[in-house]
């Protein structure tokens, strides 16, 4: 820990005051992080798109995971009063990074350190991020002595911003890697999702008696959800998410701000991972989803003006995604939405987007990229209504049925997986019809 070292240029030579500083004061109660003087809590989303709407939603900072747009992100940051957690992204040894390979390993920390140079001085800088759940998957401790150097290099340039690094969850024997290896490290940085609960005891549990902060948090994991009895994992609705943030942000962040610095919710822009929603808080279309409001009303304090709306059912034949809904190859079905729309004093209606996408056959861990999961038209009849018809696909396999449901300019969203058996000698002959108007890729229509 180089907490005594950013103390010393606090109390010891205030006149090195720079615009943007950023340093770590302890305190009788824990920790505050200050900012040019002042306490600075971070209320932070992670992502590098919308910087406008970051703004709008009371948000005061960003974090990237990598420096490929480092000067935009901190430009355009530095225009709008946000501060960035600018990431660096060191290699994986699941991709296949060998942390005993010193030339590799001086060679990374080397080109890192030209970064470091570049962007030190940049007045949107908050702190550095150095390395991302590089303990997932991995077997080489040797790698906290590369996170130790680039943090060490750090602090030797760059007195102003502190040091962290962000592992996947919080386990004991990761905290004493860190403290053993990364002495350089200012703050511990946690990706956190359905076992933020345990978070705020085990900190402290484990060993690790500086600051730290929540670097991802949102919706329930896809690994740590119920699943289907063919092994999908149900992914929560968007009003269901919604809970997640508020619940995870108000009992789990907020309330342990003595040594939490704050954090950075996730994903502030959209992605495949799992599903096309299961993380983004934007779709694909770049529409806002539901959850931002809980967000909003969090960082604001105040209650959301025009609020998405809030799923209350969703359903197949009147069987929810926990019912393991087991549909025959071209069989005809109804799907329902039931939404909150009746309580809502605006006057105008809800658009409705209804699409069966395969289930996604390339799914990967760590937020690794993902191919979109292929979309199977022509199958669903009322395509605008709360209410659809739809035939089940006529190949036997795992798929899902999505709505999205558009209102105040932001889109509310659920999804059910389904399996689709194989018709018998014994089931009559159905006549597949393709219906018309189903071929549509856009929220937006």
């Amino acid at each position: 820990m180089r907490i005594k070292t950013l103390l010393f240029f606090i109390f010891i030579f205030p006149a090195l005051n720079v615009y943007g500083q950023t340093l770590i004061q302890k305190n009788n109660n824990g920790y505050t992080l200050m900012r040019d003087g002042k306490p600075y809590y971070v209320k932070g989303v992670g992502g590098e798109v919308n910087f406008d709407k970051m703004v709008a939603i009371g948000a005061n900072s960003l974090r990237t995971w990598g420096i490929e747009n480092a000067q935009s992100v901190l430009d355009e940051a530095q225009k709008r009063g946000l501060t960035v957690m600018l990431g660096i992204w060191l290699q994986h040894e699941r991709h296949g990074f060998d942390y005993d390979n010193a030339e590799k390993v001086k060679a990374q920390c080397d080109y890192y350190k030209t970064i470091v140079d570049k962007y030190k001085n940049h007045p949107a800088l908050l702190l550095w991020g150095i390395g991302n759940e590089l303990d997932l998957d991995y077997t080489n401790p040797n790698v906290w002595y590369a996170v130790q150097d680039l943090a060490k290099y750090i602090h030797q340039v760059d007195p102003n911003h502190p040091t962290s690094t962000v592992t996947a969850g919080l386990d004991s024997l990761e905290v004493y890697y860190i403290k053993a290896r990364c002495p350089d490290i200012d703050i511990y940085c946690i990706n956190t999702y359905g076992d933020i609960p345990n978070v705020p005891g085990n900190v402290s549990k484990f060993g690790w008696s500086g600051p730290y902060m929540i670097t991802e948090w949102g919706p329930n994991g896809h690994w740590e959800s119920p699943q289907t009895n063919w092994g999908v994992s149900i992914e929560q609705t968007s009003t269901e998410k919604k809970s997640s943030y508020y619940n995870s942000y108000k009992n789990y962040i907020a309330p342990n701000k003595s040594t939490c610095l704050g954090s950075y919710a996730f994903l502030w822009g959209a992605k495949q991972e799992y599903t096309e929603t299961w993380y983004g808080l934007f779709t694909k279309d770049n529409m806002p989803t539901e959850p931002i409001d809980a967000l909003e009303n969090l960082f604001t304090e105040k209650n959301v003006t025009h609020p998405a709306l809030s799923i209350i059912k969703f359903s197949i034949d009147s069987k929810t995604a926990k019912d393991n809904v087991i549909l025959k190859a071209e069989e005809k079905y109804t799907a329902d939405v039931k939404t909150n729309f009746d309580s809502m004093p605006d006057s105008h209606k809800p658009k409705y987007f209804w699409r069966i996408l395969k289930e996604s056959s390339d799914k990967k861990s760590g937020g690794d990229v993902e191919k979109e999961a292929e979309q199977i038209t022509g199958l669903i009849k009322g395509r605008k209504d709360e209410n659809i018809n739809f035939r089940a696909p006529n190949q036997p396999g795992l798929y899902r049925l999505f709505v999205a449901v558009t209102f105040n300019n932001k889109v509310s969203y659920a999804n059910i997986p389904f399996k689709v058996t194989g018709r018998s000698t014994n089931d009559k002959q159905a006549k597949f019809i393709k219906l018309k108007y189903t071929d549509m890729n856009s929220f937006n229509r």
